[in-house]
Order: structure tokens, then sequence, then C-alpha cells
């Protein structure tokens, strides 16, 4: 599923229309990402939380070249299902 097809199924029931769905798509992921930059937590109820995770500078390995090399610190969104959505999946 991408975003038209959430859009599609958010105007499917004809409480609004595609402008509308949309609208409230792209505030959704707006609000997600907006909480997500301010090192907020993101937690859904029945679906899970996102939040933000730093990941420590680190030495690696060149495929090619077996040399090391420094691979630098990142920051990196994760998420955890809740339950109820493992549950639903596992069906």
């Amino acid at each position: 599923m991408n975003t038209s097809d959430l859009v599609d199924r958010l105007a499917a029931d004809g409480q609004r229309t595609k402008a509308q769905a949309k609208d409230a798509v792209d505030t959704l992921l707006a609000a997600l990402r907006d909480a997500l930059v301010a090192g907020e937590e993101v937690n859904l109820p029945g679906f899970g939380k996102f939040k933000v995770q730093d990941k420590p500078a680190r030495t690696g390995r060149n495929p090619a070249t077996g040399a090391a090399i420094e691979i630098a610190a990142s920051k990196k969104v994760a998420f955890t299902a809740a339950k109820a959505l493992k549950d639903a999946v596992a069906r």
C-alpha cells in the first residue's frame, strides 16, 4: 500500500473527498515526522511505536578491499509493532 492507496481507502467511505483524504494523510505524516525530528516517541496504541535511536560511530570493512573504514555516528527511526498488530499479522 502506498500513499495514493491510503487516500483512496479513506475517501471510499463517502465521508470525505479524495482531496480531503489526501490533506488528512499529509497532515498525519507531517505530524509524525515533526514529532520524530523533535526527538519525541510516537505511540499509536494497537499499532506500534516510532522512535529515533542514536547509532554510535563504528569501524566497518570495505567489502571490496577489506580495508577498515570509520562509519560515522547517525540516527535512525525504529518501529516496534504493538502486540495487537503482531497478532493480526500472524493470523
